[in-house]
């Protein structure tokens, strides 16, 4: 954390910003109290960007609709229900939110929803010291009712109350602290770890949405490493990602098989290495991050002692991606991105065969087809998938596949790699072979796609006369089916 003088110096500026200063002398003036609170107090103390505005004020929501309509670019009241106002100003997107006091029945994370009238008791129903803080506005005063500031300096997370009546009221929370472990690089206390272990279970009544968002916001943070090891120790993750503690194989003493729970978060680290090397300044690329942590999950189903005392985790690629599309469909992820990260675990061994054999451009052509809109992911999860302490090994492997690439990149040049596709259409080979629409039509477009990855790009005379000898053979055996 910054120096005192720095940190008072960034609260002011964030106070005298012309979207902060607009809205806090409007409120003042309708004689309503208002503060900044959570996120962009705790960041700005800790010299981070503040990229959220969140505002909290005694004002109901009719009067801070009020106060708002009149200043602001535009309003919505989405969540008007729970005292909360959203409005943009230019480029600034803000929040503003009745204080609350909320209450909890114990059997579901949804509060009953009550308006508080101070602004220390909408802070300590908060989930963690370091959100329960709040700043004053305009006159620049900080509001710390539950130790916040000490906890910033001491870089610990902990909750304003007892962390089991905070997780009992919010289960949600506890994957909140992961999640804070890994964006702010922080420690969650003895006594918050401990609760959470006691009530892991307690993340049952939880949504899949809820959850899903929560992982998918750990995983994108800059070191989601500590926060998913913070999971697996506290026993969450067996709730909600039971296939990543199942890594946690035996190791034998002659270390036939690797450590495959630290192998996959090593790989996570180094795909985000490489995702940030290539794609610089860019958001974090979720469907990489689940497929990196996920790759491996099919080996504790495919485990097998051979003789000799050696390891085999046959087919756990394909295992793995089965795997993998059932959990993230039950985490109500989209299709889009469970095929994806199934797609990549799937494909995920395919290149280890390049070092021990001679590839033609026909293997490497179908590489790229089988990969799809997923080459370049495919390309940085294989790489990263080299976690060997074998320095020998990981180079030979590592100029392996740079010279794989290099070969995709001239035949790309070559052939339009990206869109291989038969030299010859749908309509083509009807007109070509007197055909009607049928499956006749696709075993030729399929004969012509494999002479295309085989060969390369023919040409539609060239391709016209191999479809009429293929079809010619077809007929003189017992002819193609329809």
């Amino acid at each position: 954390m910054q120096s005192v003088a720095e940190s008072l110096e960034r609260l002011g500026a964030l106070a005298n910003s012309p979207t902060v200063a607009r809205v806090a002398d409007a409120f003042q003036s309708a004689g309503h109290e208002l503060s900044l609170v959570g996120g962009p107090v705790r960041d700005a103390l800790l010299g981070r960007a503040v990229h959220d505005l969140d505002f909290t004020t005694d004002a109901r929501p009719d009067a801070i609709l009020a106060v708002v309509r009149p200043i602001a670019d535009a309003v919505w009241d989405i969540g008007r229900a729970f005292g909360t106002i959203g409005a943009r100003f230019g480029d600034d997107t803000v929040e503003i939110t009745t204080y609350r006091t909320d209450s909890y029945d114990g059997e579901t994370r949804k509060p009953e929803v009550e308006f508080g009238d101070t602004l220390e008791g909408d802070l300590l129903r908060r989930d963690f010291t370091v959100n329960a803080l709040a700043l004053r506005v305009p006159e620049v005063r900080l509001v710390d009712p539950s130790g916040g500031v000490e906890d910033l300096l001491a870089r610990v997370i902990t909750t304003p109350s007892s962390p089991e009546v905070s997780f009992g009221d919010d289960p949600l929370r506890m994957l909140r602290a992961a999640r804070f472990t890994s964006q702010l690089g922080f420690t969650v206390d003895d006594e918050t770890r401990a609760a959470m272990s006691r009530m892991a279970d307690r993340i049952s009544i939880v949504s899949a949405e809820r959850i899903r968002d929560e992982i998918a916001k750990l995983l994108m943070t800059d070191e989601p490493r500590p926060g998913i090891e913070l999971l697996v120790e506290t026993g969450l993750a067996d709730m909600v990602l039971p296939e990543v503690p199942a890594l946690r194989l035996e190791v034998d003493e002659h270390h036939h098989h690797k450590d495959v729970y630290q192998h996959s978060l090593t790989v996570l680290d180094q795909a985000i290495g490489y995702e940030k090397e290539r794609h610089p300044g860019e958001a974090p690329d979720l469907v990489l991050r689940l497929a990196a942590i996920l790759h491996d999950i099919g080996k504790p189903a495919t485990r097998r002692f051979e003789p000799g005392g050696a390891v085999s985790f046959y087919h756990h690629d394909v295992v793995g991606a089965k795997l993998a599309k059932k959990r993230l469909t039950a985490l109500r992820f989209d299709k889009s991105t469970i095929e994806s990260v199934a797609r990549l675990i799937e494909l995920h061994l395919r290149f280890f065969g390049y070092t021990d054999a001679n590839w033609t451009d026909s293997a490497v052509r179908r590489y790229v087809r089988d990969a799809g809109d997923e080459l370049e992911r495919l390309h940085m999860l294989t790489r990263a998938d080299v976690t060997t302490r074998n320095r020998r090994k990981a180079d030979r492997l590592g100029f392996a596949y740079d010279d794989l690439e290099q070969r995709i990149r001239e035949l790309k040049e070559q052939e339009e790699l990206d869109a291989v596709r038969p030299d010859l259409d749908g309509q083509q080979v009807m007109a070509a072979l007197g055909l009607r629409p049928g499956r006749q039509v696709g075993q030729a477009m399929k004969f012509l796609l494999e002479l295309r990855l085989d060969e390369g790009p023919l040409g539609e005379e060239e391709a016209t006369r191999r479809l009429l000898e293929w079809w010619a053979s077809q007929s003189s055996t017992e002819g193609p089916t329809g």
